[in-house]
């Protein structure tokens, strides 16, 4: 299967398409963290900052810096209340611009598969951490199949169509995540899943918000009308659909993992 560099640069259709997800686990995720107030924190790959301002709307920090590496994304980022208190600027996981002991707490959301090299990344955490600060991230559940694009992926596939794959798919499992954060040296590791609902208006919404998945866009489009068409239905089938409203649901679940750097 082909790897593929993978990038989403429009902040806006990022936001509809995984945006409102990352809210969802992200809520979870910061109330498992419970942080003390007047933190310095730094968002790495966060994106458009959907889940840089849930930092600043709820864990009253000192500082937020947040970094990815695509400007579209960041621009719309700094659009948002967020960027009151939160700095966006460009950069890599994998070299962030920071010196070292520089953060309270350093997380990441949503990025570890689509790193190349995974534990180079959770090295520039724990370089750019403070004694005692907090390391951690949450990755949606590849390995698992329940990533919110893992319907229409498993279809695809059952036709035989090869999607792109990200560089670091097996690093979002729970135990390649210890793995990676036992050998960064990080102390009192937790683990846990996080499993959210997102309710759509009705198929044709959920249908719209997956088709601006750069993974699945072009598979899709590329189906004869008559294949596409089945495989909407048999996507339809198994989804909870409410027969009054005829409103979705779709559920997913996260892996995250917290830990602390010796003090």
């Amino acid at each position: 299967m082909a790897e593929q560099q993978i990038r989403f640069d429009d902040g806006a259709s990022y936001e509809r398409m995984m945006g409102i997800w990352s809210r969802l686990v992200g809520d979870i995720f910061i109330d498992w963290l419970a942080p003390r107030p007047g933190l310095r924190w730094i968002d790495i790959g966060c994106g458009n900052g959907a889940f840089t301002e849930l930092l600043v709307d709820r864990c009253a920090p000192a500082e937020v810096q947040g970094i990815d590496p695509s400007e579209g994304q960041l621009a719309f980022a700094r659009t948002r209340p967020a960027g009151r208190v939160a700095e966006f600027s460009r950069g890599e996981a994998m070299a962030l611009p920071f010196a070292e002991d520089r953060f309270d707490a350093v997380v990441m959301a949503l990025v570890i598969p689509l790193v190349a090299n995974p534990a180079k990344a959770v090295a520039e955490m724990v370089r750019v951490a403070a004694p005692g600060a907090t390391v951690a991230t949450y990755v949606w559940d590849l390995v698992g199949g329940r990533s919110p694009a893992d319907l229409i992926d498993a279809e695809l596939s059952a036709r035989g169509i090869v999607l792109p794959r990200m560089p670091s798919v097996g690093a979002s499992g729970i135990d390649a995540l210890r793995d990676l954060w036992t050998t960064a040296g990080l102390d009192a590791i937790e683990t846990r899943e996080i499993t959210v609902q997102r309710t759509f208006a009705d198929f044709d919404d959920f249908w719209s918000v997956n088709l601006l998945n750069p993974r699945l866009s072009a598979a899709l489009a590329a189906l004869p009308s008559g294949d596409l068409e089945r495989l909407r239905a048999r996507a339809l089938e198994q989804l909870p659909q409410d027969s009054a409203t005829g409103a979705v649901t779709y559920t997913a679940t996260a892996n995250a993992i917290k830990a602390r750097l010796p003090a």
